[in-house]
């Protein structure tokens, strides 16, 4: 690129959702001079699951998987260059924590969006079509006002386009008719600790989900309540309050090296090892599980038992309002999936702690429909590029950050890849080694025979734009 574009010359890449894998792959191309990119997101600003962000909470991988830094440790949008700018280096060097803090990482990626001008935030992308006249991707955008969706639209053109639109809270069938409704506290995990002292108020409440998020909760819970006045449930389908998989080798399953040999496994194999392997990401971190047994113990240390109620192997078959004359409270209908017994559980409050759901890409894509190539399952197909599975038709690429589970594995979510999958994305867009890329990563040999790397060639490819008569010519 020899001189600035033209305000409305087509994108090279448009990013739809900013959240940290998106903003991993803004900061990795924002060195790239010649890459023309813009990302989108309805917020008014950049935040990372606020409602989570507990004192004490720490992030589950090292400080090492931040955005960048395992792609390029030299970007000046590393963890360490952002402790830098604040003068908090030789602090965070004598701490010697290896894990950081929620908190710390969410104003990490704060600082890094604040320095990204590609970033367009208060934007909402209603619908992605392709344009087959202009071989372009045509992407409606919103201009959000400062109460919703009221300010001016506007149609972006790009070559290419990244999905980041990240995953919604879940909340499951039984809790449906109940979350959100007045005066009554059901609330997901994601809106905690702005419900706080409403839950704190109550005079029983309910942790249901045993997974990191639930534990931490419970905990947080319990620290706040009087003791021998704990009066607290937590419940959960797993059949054990379960410690995450943390074993080094057992951590290799987080690398390129285990995604490619997912991603060349046949579809139904990959199908029964995703839920086989959920220890390695819906277990409870070991730190969690001891801080709760201590504060129990502590408790205990007096004589008698906390009141408070842990019950792994409980599933929720309903809930439902009911009003004594205290006020309204909430019936619980449980079943233990192993006993097969039943019990009703009457509660003053409930924190679901039941995870998050990919958010659905069709609405967004339905004009693409004709072009999307789907498995048995009726999944988008993703390919070793990240990219969903277009027909030839389509000569620009839609790739996926986040959306690919079924087809790569429980790395997927996982922030310690950020760096990599970003990499490879801008890897293949530009057709070059933009970013060199380790060709082993793990001790572990994933299957008999490992495939080999693939590695983008050394020039990109030209690409041929046709006449108005039809006949190609070079850009």
């Amino acid at each position: 690129m020899t001189g600035p574009a033209p305000h409305d010359a087509p994108h090279d890449l448009v990013g739809i959702g900013i959240g940290p894998f998106n903003l991993s792959l803004a900061a990795l191309a924002q060195p790239l001079p010649a890459l023309r990119t813009a990302f989108y997101d309805r917020r008014p600003g950049f935040t990372w699951h606020p409602g989570l962000l507990l004192d004490d909470a720490t992030v589950q991988v090292p400080f090492l998987a931040d955005l960048v830094t395992l792609a390029d440790p030299t970007s000046p949008w590393t963890f360490l260059n952002h402790l830098r700018s604040r003068e908090r280096l030789y602090p965070f060097y004598f701490a010697e924590h290896f894990h950081i803090r929620r908190t710390e990482y969410d104003a990490y990626c704060r600082w890094v969006a604040a320095h990204l001008p590609a970033l367009r935030f208060g934007h909402h992308v209603d619908t992605v079509r392709w344009n087959p006249e202009r071989a372009l991707f045509e992407a409606d955008v919103t201009r959000l006002g400062p109460d919703g969706p009221a300010g001016s639209a506007d149609r972006v053109h790009a070559r290419n386009i990244v999905l980041g639109i990240g995953t919604e809270p879940w909340t499951p069938e039984a809790f449906r008719p109940l979350a959100g409704t007045p005066g009554l506290p059901v609330v997901h995990a994601d809106d905690y600790l702005t419900h706080r002292d409403t839950l704190l108020a109550a005079g029983h409440i309910t942790v249901v989900g045993t997974g990191q998020s639930g534990a931490e909760i419970y905990l947080d819970l319990l620290r706040r309540r009087p003791a021998g006045r704990e009066r607290l449930h937590w419940i959960g389908r797993t059949e054990a309050f379960a410690p995450m998989e943390y074993s080094k080798l057992g951590l290799e399953h987080f690398t390129p090296d285990h995604t490619r040999y997912f991603h060349a496994l046949p579809e139904p194999v990959r199908d029964r090892l995703v839920p086989a392997q959920w220890q390695l990401h819906k277990g409870i971190d070991a730190a969690t599980l001891a801080a709760i047994h201590d504060e129990l113990y502590r408790r205990s240390l007096h004589g008698g038992w906390p009141d408070t109620v842990l019950t792994p192997a409980v599933h929720v078959r309903a809930a439902r309002r009911t009003g004594p004359t205290g006020g309204p409270r909430i019936e619980l209908h449980l079943e233990h999936t192993r006993q097969r017994t039943r019990a009703t559980l009457t509660t003053d409050a409930v924190v679901l702690a039941t995870g998050h759901r990919a958010r659905p890409l069709d609405r967004l894509l339905a004009p693409l429909e004709p072009h999307l190539r789907r498995d048995r399952a009726g999944r988008p197909r993703v390919d070793a590029h990240f990219r969903l599975g277009l027909d030839r038709s389509v000569t620009g690429s839609v790739y996926v950050q986040n959306a690919e589970l079924h087809t790569h594995g429980v790395g997927t979510p996982d922030l310690g890849l950020a760096a990599w999958r970003s990499a490879t994305i801008l890897n293949h867009l530009t057709g070059r080694r933009t970013y060199p890329l380790p060709t082993r990563t793990a001790f572990t040999t994933f299957g008999l025979h490992p495939p080999t790397p693939e590695v983008p060639p050394a020039r990109r490819t030209t690409r041929l734009t046709p006449l108005a008569d039809g006949t190609p010519s070079r850009p």
